[in-house]
């Protein structure tokens, strides 16, 4: 019987087998894949390129096989041996299992799973026990697929990049504790929207996010013209430091909210939705101008909330010096809102990580399947609008 505690945990379970099965193929695959190699090494007691004395054969490549299942078709790579009497009957007792094995593999990222659970699936896929070392690989293998997606090379320059944070209860030493999710998406010359990285910490500070931006820039990332973000007195010091070529964009949806902090609870809806507008206007001459206005209606209602906007607005106004085009998508942070949106949706089933590991685990597996599916889209924005607007801007200079 299921205990009250275990309830979240496999309600995140079905939910991400449920709506998200093309996201588990490759963990799969992976799994399948080092499963065959460990039933190699078992026939041959021997390890790949290893010297024993005690070894029955030796290996002589692979041939394809097709696997088809619920998670979608599982290219594999099936080992042989010089004699040619290797076999497996993985494929047949998979079909058996296949339930089993990809809610294991559902539940080790969503929680992390024990060796024990891991060994118990792969005997029954296999028929036979594998050593504690094959098991751990078989684990290994999981999370390095990840690890190879968040240290991977930035390859070519994002002139956009949008960062943000999102907070997970994570319990570490017996307390639950928020801990916070960096994320960092870029747009590059394509046009096409990449997440460039998901990282743990304890808090947001600028040290933390000092740390996060070297990191993006240590794996390559160059070209950076405008940051997008709210306005967190450490992230803004970080990339004044790290981005400090970038121009930065305050996000005009945050803003909007902290504007409540200087209203009265009764406040007339009219002021902010007129200041709302003011981001819908072409550009920034035309903003100002109605910003004039606004201000000359507002102050003497609401004073408070009229100075602390002439101080702050203008870093929202910053994306006006983009091509029009580009506006509705880089004056706020919502493009990764919606990412978050969706990583709310998967965790909150969770509602506690038993370590932040797990946490990270299953972000940056959302992360992953979000960063292909962008990839495999049409382009998010028409880069060649910021080519001619910038020598349209060269032109006026000159």
């Amino acid at each position: 019987m299921t205990s009250t505690k275990d309830k979240p945990a496999a309600a995140a379970i079905k939910d991400l087998l449920s709506h998200n099965p093309d996201g588990l193929r490759e963990i799969v695959r992976a799994v399948m894949q080092e499963v065959l190699e460990a039933e190699m090494s078992d026939a041959l007691q021997a390890e790949k390129g290893e010297r024993t004395s005690a070894r029955l054969g030796y290996r002589s490549g692979y041939y394809s096989r097709t696997l088809v299942t619920r998670v979608g078709k599982l290219e594999l790579r099936v080992p042989q041996n010089r004699d040619g009497r290797f076999s497996t009957e993985l494929f047949e007792r998979y079909q058996r299992s296949e339930q089993a094995l990809v809610a294991t593999l559902a539940e080790m990222y969503v929680q992390g799973v024990s060796t024990r659970k891991v060994k118990a699936i792969t005997e029954e896929l296999c028929g036979h026990s594998f050593s504690a070392s094959a098991i751990s690989s078989i684990n290994k293998r999981l999370d390095d697929s990840l690890a190879q997606f968040a240290a991977r090379r930035l390859e070519e320059p994002f002139p956009y990049l949008i960062l943000d944070a999102r907070y997970e209860k994570v319990r570490e030493g017996g307390i639950v504790a928020s801990q916070a999710v960096l994320i960092a998406v870029g747009i590059d010359w394509n046009g096409r929207r990449q997440i460039l990285g998901v990282e743990m910490a304890n808090r947001e500070s600028h040290s933390v996010w000092k740390t996060f931006l070297l990191s993006l820039r240590e794996r390559g990332l160059s070209g950076v013209e405008l940051v997008v973000a709210d306005d967190h007195a450490g992230l803004r010091a970080a990339i004044r430091e790290v981005l400090s070529e970038a121009a930065y964009q305050r996000c005009y949806v945050h803003f909007l909210r902290n504007a409540l902090d200087h209203l009265p609870r009764k406040a007339d809806d009219d002021c902010l939705q007129e200041l709302r507008w003011l981001y819908d206007r072409r550009s920034v001459e035309e903003a100002q101008r109605d910003l004039a206005a606004w201000i000359g209606k507002w102050e003497g209602r609401y004073p408070r909330l009229v100075a602390w906007a002439e101080e702050t607005i203008e870093e929202t106004f910053t994306f006006y010096r983009l091509p029009r085009q580009h506006h509705k998508h880089l004056k706020s942070t919502n493009m990764l809102e919606r990412l978050n949106e969706e990583i709310r949706r998967r965790t909150y089933v969770v509602r506690i990580f038993p370590n932040a590991a797990s946490c990270c685990r299953l972000v940056r597996a959302l992360a992953v399947e979000t960063h292909e599916n962008w990839l495999e889209a049409h382009r998010y924005l028409n880069m060649e609008d910021l080519k001619e607007h910038k020598k349209d801007q060269l032109r006026e200079a000159a």
